[in-house]
C-alpha cells in the first residue's frame, strides 16, 4: 500500500495521533513479510499505536535528542563489541525503538520457549545417559556421534545438581502469518543477555514516561531468579560462581565482564582456575578460593586440554575431572552444545511427541539432514529454493561458513562442487527452508522506516522451574539475509518492550537500583592472580617505556660530527643501553637509533613496550577509567607503524617529546583514577620496581668514577634530578652529590631509595602480615635494601654496588611473582578452615 494511502487509512480509522502520521510517510511494509507495525490492512497494531503516540508528542528534534542521550550513555559505559580479527573496539549499535510486543502475544512465545528448553534437557539427559532415542532408531546414531559436540569423556556423566541446561536461548522471527519460528536454539552458552540488560537501562532512561505509562515488564526478576538458580544447584548456602571467560580479545568479552559484575560472579579466564579431583579453586592473591558454580563461555571442547582438545589454552587442565566427582556445577553443562546441531531441527516434533507427548509450540525452519539418503536428493534436487548450511552449525573449512549460502547464489561451478560433496559427505549438510524475516519500525533520519528483525529469548533454570526473560536482545538487519543480522555483519540491537497489564501495579524490581537506591560498599572484590600480575606488568610496561624514551631525549645533540669527544662516549652509552634493553639491534646507526626505539619491532621499543601495555591493560580494562583506556589505546595507535610508512618522524626531539607527554597522561590517569586497593598497589609496585632498575642502570651508566660533568647532568635530566639539585649546589654536578640525589635521597621521587621505602610500603599492606610475624622473602629483601640505602654515603658505590642495586630489585621482582602470580598457591584462609 502507498504511504500516502497507508496515512490516510490510519489517519481516518482515528488510530494514531495526527502528530504521529508525518512519521509514517513513507513507511513501505515489505509485501509477503510479517510486519510488526501495521497488519496487512494498514492497521497499526494497538500496542504500537500506544507506544509511538506517546513518543510523536516529543516532536522530532527531542525524540533525537533523546536518542543520541541513549547512544552516549552506552559510550560512556563502555559497552563495546569486536568484529572477529579485529581487536578494535566498536561502539554497541543501538537502534533506539523498542521492539513493542504485547502481553497475550508473548505469552504464547514464552511459553514455547519453556518448552523447548524442557525439551532440550530431556534430549541431554537422554544422549549423555542411556541412549534410548538412538538405540530405538528415532535419531540416527551418525547424527550424534558424528557431532563434534559429542564428547565422549562426558558421556555417561551426570552433572552436579542433575541439570545439563541452566541457560536457553532461542532466536525467533515470525513467518509471514504472524507465527513465531525458530531460527536458531542456543544452549552451548548462550551469549547476549548482559547486552540485553544495557540495552534497556540505555532506552528506558530516555524514554521513561513511555516505559512506566505502558506498564513494560522488568527483567530484574529474571536475572534474580536466575541467580538463585544456579545457587541451588551448588547445593550450598553461599555459592561462589566463576564467569569463565575466553579472555579479553574475545568479541563479546564487555558482555562477559559486565553481567559478572551485575550479577555478582567472579570473572575468569582458565588460566585463574586451578581443577583436581577435590573441585575447582579461582587464584587470588590471597591463595586459592574454592569454586562452586561454573558460568562458562568458552566452547566445551575448550575446556580442559588433558581430556577433550589437547590445544586448547583457554581451559581448565583437570576440569572434565572435577565434574566427574561432582565436584562443580557446570552452566551449561560440558556437551551442552550437542542439542544446537542444525541437524536436529528435522527430528524435533517426533523426539517431543516421544518424551514429552506434546506438540512444539514454535516450529523450527523447516530443516532435511542430508545424512540421509531420501532427504539429501530432495535436497540436490531443490537446491535452487533451498539454503545449504553446515549440518552441526561449525562451518567446513573451505567449504561453507556457518551461516551457510543461499542455493541461487552458487555458480555453475560451486553448484557442481557442493552436489559431489552431498553425495560424498551428506552427513555435513542440511538444507533449510529460506525464512523471510518479519520486519519492524526503525527511527531513522526523523522517520519510521521497516527493517528485518529477531529476537533472541533467553530462559533460565530456578528453584521453581524455567522461566523466561520478559523481553530480550533484538537484532535487526539492513537486509532480509538472515546472516546480516550478526553484529559482526553489521546489524544492529534493540531492546524488547513486553507490554504488561497497566490495571495491576507491579513492584518496583531492578537489577540494577537507581542509584539513590544502591548499597553502599567500598571493597573492590577478589583479586585474582592473574589480574594482579598484569596490573603488575602494566606498572612495569609503562615505566620501562618512559625510561626508554627519556634516554632517546638524551640522545639528541650527542654523536653528531663536530661535537666533542665527551658527547660522542655519551651516544655511545646510550647505544649500549638501548641495545641491552632490546630497544634496538646493535648494528642501528645515528638516526635509525631514535626511529628503531621508538617506533621498530624489536622486544624493547617504545611501540612494543606500548603494545605490551595495551595488552596487559586489555585484561585490567575493568579497573582502568574509560579516559585512561581511550590515552592507551591513543598512545598505542600513534606509535603504530602501518605498512610502507617511513618509521623516521619528520621531527625526532618533537616526536619523542610528544609521546612522553601522552605517556604521562597515561601514567597519570591510571594513578589518579584507580581506587586505592590491593590493585593499585600492585601497578604502582610494578612501576616502583621498574623504576628503580632503570635509575640503577642508568646511574651505572653515566656515574662512574672520573665521570665528566656532561655524563652527571644527563643522569640529573634523566632523574628529573636538575631543578633540586641547582637548588642545593651552587657548582655543576659533582659525582657524589649526584649520586647522593639519584641514589640514596628518599625525599626526590625518582630516586631509588623513595622507590625501594614505596616498594617496602606496598609489600607490607599486602601480605597483611601481623605484629611479631617473620617478613615474607620479598619483604625481607625490600628492608634489606632500604636499610642499605639508608646507611651509605653516595661515594661507596662504583659500578659493582650499583649493579647491586638492581639485581635485588630484581630479586624482589622475582620474589613478588613467586609469592602472588605463582602457579602454586596455598589455600586462603576462610578455605583452609573448611
Amino acid at each position: 500500500m502507498p504511504s500516502t494511502q497507508l496515512e490516510l487509512a490510519m489517519r481516518w480509522k482515528g488510530e494514531i495521533d495526527a502528530d504521529l502520521a508525518p512519521f509514517l510517510v513513507g513507511y513501505r511494509p515489505v509485501p509477503g513479510v510479517h510486519d510488526e507495525l501495521v497488519d496487512a490492512t494498514g492497521r497499526v497494531r494497538p500496542h504500537w499505536a500506544a507506544m509511538l503516540g506517546r513518543l510523536a508528542r516529543f516532536g522530532r528534534p527531542e525524540i533525537d535528542r533523546r536518542f543520541a542521550e541513549a547512544d552516549r550513555r552506552l559510550a560512556e559505559s563502555g559497552v563495546v563489541y569486536r568484529v572477529y580479527g579485529d581487536d578494535t573496539d566498536r561502539p554497541w549499535p543501538l537502534a533506539h525503538l523498542p521492539i513493542v510486543v504485547d502481553a497475550p502475544d508473548w505469552a504464547v512465545l514464552a511459553e514455547g520457549v519453556l518448552q523447548r528448553a524442557r525439551l532440550f534437557e530431556a534430549i541431554l539427559d537422554d544422549l549423555m545417559g542411556e541412549a534410548r532415542l538412538v538405540g530405538d532408531g528415532v535419531l540416527p546414531a551418525a547424527l550424534v556421534a558424528g557431532n563434534p559436540e559429542f564428547l565422549r569423556p562426558l558421556a555417561g556423566i551426570r552433572p552436579k545438581g542433575g541439570a545439563h541446561l541452566h541457560v536457553y536461548a532461542a532466536d525467533v522471527s515470525r513467518a509471514p502469518d504472524g507465527r513465531w519460528w525458530v531460527l536458531a536454539d542456543r544452549t552451548q552458552a548462550p551469549s547476549g543477555a548482559g547486552y540485553a540488560i544495557e540495552n534497556r537501562i540505555a532506552v528506558s532512561r530516555a524514554l521513561p514516561e513511555l516505559f512506566d505509562a505502558l506498564g513494560v515488564e522488568r527483567q530484574g526478576p529474571f536475572f534474580q531468579a536466575m541467580r538463585s538458580g544456579l545457587a541451588a544447584a551448588s547445593g550450598r548456602e553461599d555459592p561462589r560462581v566463576a564467569l569463565l571467560t575466553p579472555g579479553p580479545w574475545n568479541e563479546t568479552h564487555f558482555e562477559h565482564a559486565y553481567l559478572a559484575r551485575v550479577l555478582g560472579f567472579q570473572l575468569v579466564e582458565g588460566s585463574d582456575l586451578a581443577a583436581s579431583p577435590e573441585g575447582v579453586a579461582v587464584r587470588t592473591v590471597a591463595g586459592l578460593g574454592r569454586v562452586d558454580v561454573i558460568v562458562r563461555r568458552i566452547d566445551a571442547d575448550w575446556a580442559d586440554p588433558l581430556e577433550l582438545d589437547p590445544s586448547s589454552r583457554l581451559g581448565v587442565p583437570g576440569l572434565v575431572e572435577a565434574v566427574r566427582n561432582g565436584r562443580v556445577v557446570m552452566a551449561n553443562s560440558l556437551g551442552s552444545g550437542l542439542v544446537e546441531a542444525p541437524a536436529l531441527a528435522g527430528y524435533l516434533p517426533g523426539i517431543a511427541h516421544r518424551l514429552t507427548g506434546e506438540t512444539l509450540i514454535l516450529p523450527n525452519v523447516a530443516t532435511w539432514w542430508c545424512g540421509e539418503a531420501a532427504a539429501r536428493e530432495s535436497v540436490a534436487a531443490n537446491l535452487d529454493r533451498l539454503m545449504l548450511s553446515p549440518a552441526f552449525g561449525r562451518s567446513l573449512h573451505g567449504i561453507l561458513d556457518s551461516t551457510g549460502i543461499l542455493g541461487t547464489r552458487l555458480s555453475g561451478a560451486e553448484r557442481t562442487r557442493i552436489s559431489t560433496l552431498l553425495e560424498r559427505r551428506g552427513v555435513d549438510f542440511v538444507g533449510r527452508e529460506p525464512l523471510r524475516l518479519s520486519t519492524a519500525p526503525v527511527w531513522e533520519k526523523g522517520r519510521l522506516v521497516p527493517r528485518p528483525f529477531a529476537i533472541r529469548v533467553f530462559a533460565a533454570r530456578t528453584p521453581e522451574g524455567w522461566t523466561v526473560m520478559p523481553g530480550g536482545l533484538a537484532r535487526i538487519s539492513e537486509r532480509e539475509d538472515v546472516r546480516s543480522l550478526s553484529m559482526q555483519r553489521g546489524g544492529r540491537s534493540a531492546d524488547v518492550w513486553v507490554l504488561g497489564p497497566r490495571s495491576v501495579s507491579k513492584p518496583e524490581t531492578r537489577l540494577v537500583p537507581e542509584p539513590e537506591a544502591v548499597e553502599i560498599r567500598r571493597d573492590a572484590g577478589i583479586l585474582p592472580a592473574r589480574m594482579a600480575d598484569n596490573l603488575f606488568w602494566f606498572g612495569r610496561y609503562l615505566e620501562r617505556a618512559e625510561i626508554t624514551l627519556r634516554l632517546l631525549r638524551g640522545l639528541a645533540g650527542h654523536g653528531d660530527d663536530g661535537v666533542a669527544e665527551t658527547s660522542r662516549d655519551i651516544a655511545r652509552r646510550i647505544g649500549r643501553l638501548l641495545v641491552a634493553w632490546g630497544a634496538v639491534a646493535p648494528e642501528a646507526t645515528g638516526e635509525e637509533i631514535a626511529a628503531e626505539a621508538t617506533r621498530g619491532t624489536s622486544p624493547g621499543s617504545v611501540a612494543t613496550l606500548i603494545g605490551a601495555a595495551h595488552r596487559t591493560g586489555a585484561v585490567v580494562r575493568d579497573r582502568l577509567s574509560p579516559d585512561c583506556w581511550r590515552a592507551l589505546v591513543d598512545l598505542r595507535d600513534r606509535l603504530a607503524t602501518r605498512p610502507g610508512e617511513d618509521r623516521r618522524p619528520r621531527s625526532v626531539d618533537g616526536e619523542i617529546e610528544a609521546v612522553l607527554r601522552a605517556l604521562a597522561a597515561v601514567v597519570g590517569l591510571a594513578h589518579e583514577t584507580m581506587n586505592r586497593r590491593e590493585g593499585w598497589r600492585f601497578f604502582d609496585l610494578g612501576r616502583r620496581i621498574e623504576r628503580g632498575i632503570g635509575l640503577a642502570r642508568v646511574a651505572r651508566a653515566f656515574a662512574t668514577v672520573g665521570a665528566e660533568p656532561e655524563m652527571l647532568d644527563l643522569l640529573l635530566d634523566l632523574a628529573d634530578g636538575r631543578v633540586t639539585h641547582r637548588s642545593r649546589y651552587i657548582t655543576g654536578p659533582a659525582r657524589r652529590p649526584v649520586l647522593d640525589l639519584v641514589l640514596l635521597d628518599e625525599g626526590h621521587p625518582r630516586a631509588v631509595a623513595f622507590q625501594v621505602a614505596r616498594i617496602a610500603e606496598h609489600l607490607a599492606r599486602l601480605t597483611g602480615r601481623s605484629e611479631g610475624d617473620l617478613l615474607e622473602p620479598a619483604e625481607r629483601l625490600a628492608h634489606r635494601l632500604a636499610a642499605s640505602l639508608e646507611t651509605s654515603d653516595a661515594g661507596v658505590f662504583d659500578a659493582a654496588r650499583i649493579e647491586t642495586i638492581e639485581m635485588e630489585l630484581m630479586g624482589i621482582s622475582d620474589r613478588v611473582t613467586a609469592h602472588w602470580f605463582g602457579r602454586s598457591l596455598p589455600l586462603a584462609d576462610d578455605e583452609a578452615e573448611e
